[in-house]
């Protein structure tokens, strides 16, 4: 697939400075499209969807909420802590409204492991397929997101 003109806008924005200090890519110089295409394929070998991963991530955060920026236990074997910092952000894919930075700690007792990930990554990845480019202070490889958080298989 072909990277469209607007792809190559969406990929401007993520650069460092732009919206974030580090921007979106991390050390990634492959295309958006591409980075894009990779990580679906990956979800798909999961027997996944993105919308999947994001309904979880959503799950956990708004479980993690009642700890007021402390760890608390949520069954059947997590610690989660949600912390809001100041300010909001624009999506760099130019989806209307900001989202809140928020992040979300989710440790995984039973496996020894924990991931961060913020409410504009539950957008990224829900709305876009996107994990941020590979080398990113804040990737997050689809693969090890699905096994933290016990994301099952869409059973058809």
């Amino acid at each position: 697939m072909k990277q469209t003109v607007q792809m190559n806008q969406i990929q401007e924005r993520m650069q460092p400075g732009v919206y974030t200090r580090d921007g979106f890519l991390g050390t990634d110089r492959r295309k958006l499209i591409d980075i894009l295409i990779e990580d679906d394929e990956a979800v798909k070998r999961m027997d996944l969807n993105h919308r999947r991963i994001a309904e979880r991530m959503i799950e956990l955060r708004d479980a993690g909420m009642r700890g007021l920026g402390e760890f608390i236990n949520v069954e059947p074997h997590y610690e989660i802590r949600v912390i809001s910092v100041r300010g909001k952000l624009p999506c760099p894919f130019g989806d209307p409204g900001i989202f809140p930075k928020t992040n979300t700690v989710v440790r995984n007792t039973k496996l020894n492991r924990e991931i961060t990930f913020t409410d504009m990554h539950i957008h990224m990845v829900g709305s876009h397929g996107f994990y941020e480019g590979k080398g990113s202070p804040f990737r997050l490889e689809p693969a090890e997101l699905a096994e933290v958080l016990d994301i099952q298989p869409i059973r058809e």
